[in-house]
């Protein structure tokens, strides 16, 4: 069968099917939540857009509550998931595209969620719906199932997990090719106190897992401004400095990323802290800087290096100080070699020790994800993928990012990015500006997961 042709004979009414999808601005608003709709309207507009099109293509359907929604398709005892999330993460700033847009634009598709999670998701989908019309009959169900909040805390798999028929094993197209089958664990910690700080206030980041790409502190008096030029100047910085009513806003732009890769970003609510403490002599600024300073973590005593996942990381995604009550929010991976009982008690021992007046709040805690790298699930779907991209190099992956395969047992990440081919630097990353999605990985996305169903359901 060539799956790829038929993805060609498809193609037009693919790219359609996403933009329509990307045009839905499916963020998680609380403030519209409704019965069926519990992350809001427009969450729940975008499941209810793929149902409709399932439905129309003759496929079963559920929807559990607007928590997620199942795509069925095939016969047999053992069920066959793929696991794609509809949600995204805020828009940010810098965009030179409409981030609901769906635009072409030389080769690519723009948006927020093109790679995160619509377009592979989108790819899962097409890739039943190719089996289908090519009149397969699959000995397992194979289930497209859609979430609706992978992005704040995967609320939806848990609701799945007590309400949905749970797949034997599957895949997930969130991630990158050839297989992911580690997943760093994850866990969220809040430093939260009232403290002695010359800081008024400061408000950054939207969410845990996102590298604070902007972020403005308020100080009371006249402005420093020699002092603040020389910090932007020496850290390769921009900023902006504004006065009004007897206060200084410094502005700092850092470099948004995923909080999964802290380093790939540069964090502006740390500089913020880091040119407060010094220029204003700050002790609270400077001794939090301090601690926070490594994306390993090491002044915080957790600095771990995984034979197979690398580093544990910390990203510091959301700031909070108003009237010396301060909460900071900090988003860690961490390899299966350490525990995320170890991590909170250390890091609770050093901010003990350092006496800011902050307390650790543990937030929450998942296990690291390990399958078999030499398993049937694996080696099956790393053959397809070498089949189809005659990539023969690229090794088998590990990841920080968490993805829906923790959810399941017997579950990986498989792509739906090549990481054989390159992207312009004018197409941002996934969590960044200018979110892209290459047309041409999206085909032959479908067609290595359409190979892959086939191969583990046949």
């Amino acid at each position: 069968m060539d799956f790829y042709q038929e993805t060609q004979n498809r193609k037009e009414k693919m790219v359609q099917d996403l933009q329509g999808l990307i045009q839905i601005p499916s963020l998680r608003d609380l403030d519209s939540k409704a019965e069926n709709a519990p992350f809001g309207k427009d969450l729940r507009h975008a499941l209810d857009y793929v149902l409709d099109l399932a439905k129309a293509d003759g496929f079963k359907t559920r929807d559990l509550e607007g928590y997620a929604g199942v795509v069925e398709f095939g016969e047999g005892n053992e069920i066959l998931g793929v696991l794609g999330h509809l949600d995204i993460v805020p828009i940010g700033t810098g965009w030179t595209v409409d981030p609901f847009g769906g635009e072409i634009r030389d080769g690519f598709i723009m948006g927020r969620g093109a790679q995160d999670d619509k377009g592979p998701t989108m790819a899962g989908y097409y890739a039943m719906k190719i089996l289908k019309e090519m009149g397969f009959q699959p000995k397992k169900r194979v289930f497209l199932i859609v979430g609706c909040d992978e992005e704040t805390g995967m609320s939806c798999m848990k609701y799945y997990n007590e309400h949905g028929e749970i797949p034997d094993f599957g895949f997930v197209p969130d991630a990158d090719f050839p297989v992911v089958y580690g997943e760093k664990g994850i866990m969220n910690l809040n430093l939260k106190g009232d403290v002695q700080t010359k800081i008024l206030r400061i408000k950054a980041g939207e969410r845990p897992n996102i590298c604070i790409g902007e972020a403005s502190i308020v100080m009371e008096g006249y402005p420093l401004k020699e002092l603040f030029s020389f910090y932007l100047e020496t850290h390769h910085l921009k900023g902006e400095l504004i006065e009004r009513d007897g206060e200084s806003e410094y502005k700092f732009y850092g470099k948004f990323s995923h909080g999964a890769k802290p380093d790939d970003g540069i964090n502006a609510a740390w500089h913020a802290l880091n040119f407060v403490g010094g220029a204003y002599q700050d002790h609270f600024a400077l001794k939090l800087a301090n601690l926070l300073r490594d994306w390993r973590a090491e002044p915080l005593g957790v600095k771990v290096f995984g034979s197979h996942m690398g580093y544990l990381t910390m990203n510091i995604g959301v700031v909070n100080i108003e009237h010396k009550h301060v909460s900071v929010i900090l988003d860690i991976r961490y390899p299966q070699e350490t525990s995320h009982e170890h991590i909170f008690n250390e890091i609770s021992k050093r901010f003990k020790d350092a006496d800011l007046g902050l307390e650790v709040e543990l937030i929450q805690a998942k296990e690291p994800l390990f399958v078999d790298p030499k398993s049937t699930l694996v080696t099956t779907l790393e053959k397809v993928y070498r089949d189809y991209s005659k990539d023969m190099t690229t090794p088998l992956l590990t990841m920080g990012g968490g993805t829906y395969a923790r959810s399941f047992k017997n579950f990986v990440a498989f792509g739906a990015e090549f990481p054989t081919r390159e992207r312009p630097s004018w197409v941002g990353q996934v969590h960044q500006a200018d979110e892209g999605y290459e047309l041409e990985q999206f085909y032959l996305a479908t067609a290595i997961y359409a190979q892959a169903i086939y191969d583990l359901s046949k």
